[in-house]
Formats: structure tokens, sequence, C-alpha cells
């Protein structure tokens, strides 16, 4: 079992609330976030923009076992993730994820590309954690 820990600190309330995260391995220290980084531009990120490169991350590497386990080396796999946030019944959830993938295998063909790509969506552990949806476009490069 792998455990990863982050933790969030937040000072005041509503809009004038601000935060910062902390991940573990520090690569986020004290990163600031609210409601002007996550609804107004403002410098800093935002759940969703964590969440969405947790999904892209996560894809890519299962993406790229499975590619592994049937035989293939080389290449690149490049994602991308749009995470949307939908504002509903007065409150808020997280709708869709979607993933670009721009991939070149060498000696792949397209079917057997899309193929493993669909089931690394599908079998990801943060897709299993998303319960929303989640589309995959790709493009296999020669």
């Amino acid at each position: 079992m792998t455990v990863n820990r982050a933790s969030a600190r937040y000072e005041g309330f509503g809009k004038e609330g601000k935060g910062a995260i902390t991940t573990r391995s520090g690569v986020l220290n004290a990163q600031p976030y609210g409601f002007g980084t996550r609804f107004e531009g403002q410098p800093g990120t935002n759940p969703e923009e964590l969440i969405a490169a947790a999904h892209a991350a996560c894809f890519t590497m299962a993406l790229s076992f499975g590619l592994a386990r049937a035989g293939y080396s080389g290449g690149s796999l490049e994602t991308s993730a749009e995470v949307t946030l939908d504002q509903v019944d007065g409150g808020f959830e997280i709708s869709k994820s979607a993933l670009t993938l721009t991939g070149k295998v060498p000696g792949i063909s397209a079917d057997e590309f899309a193929a493993i790509a669909k089931e690394a969506e599908m079998n990801c552990p943060v897709s299993k954690l998303l319960d929303c949806e989640i589309t995959l476009e790709h493009t296999l490069e020669s």
C-alpha cells in the first residue's frame, strides 16, 4: 500500500479567504489557492487544476505500462486533461475530465493503440476515483 499526503490551510472565509496547499514531496509548498485562483484567473492553483494534473499523469503512466505489457518500447506519450467544474443546484460539481492524448509508438496499429488507450482510461486509479464523465481523444503519430 502506498500513502501520499497533502495539506491545505485556509484563513478567512468565503471570497475573502486565502489558502495554501502543501504536498509531502514539497513540489507544492504553501502554493496559494482561493476564490481568485479558482474563478478569477489569479496566480496560484485550484483543486480542479490539481485533479487535471493527477488524471493526465495517472492515465499516461497507465498507458505506458499497458504498451510495455503489449511488447512496445520507445516512443512517447503526451496527455492533457481538462476538468470541468459546473454550478449545479446552488453548489458545484466536477462533471467531466476530458483527456487528449498524442502518442508516437513505433510499430503499433491505430486500432491496437486505441484499445490499449481505452483500457488505460478506464482503469487508471484516478479515472476510477472520479465520479464524472471521462472522455478520451487520441492521435497516433507516425
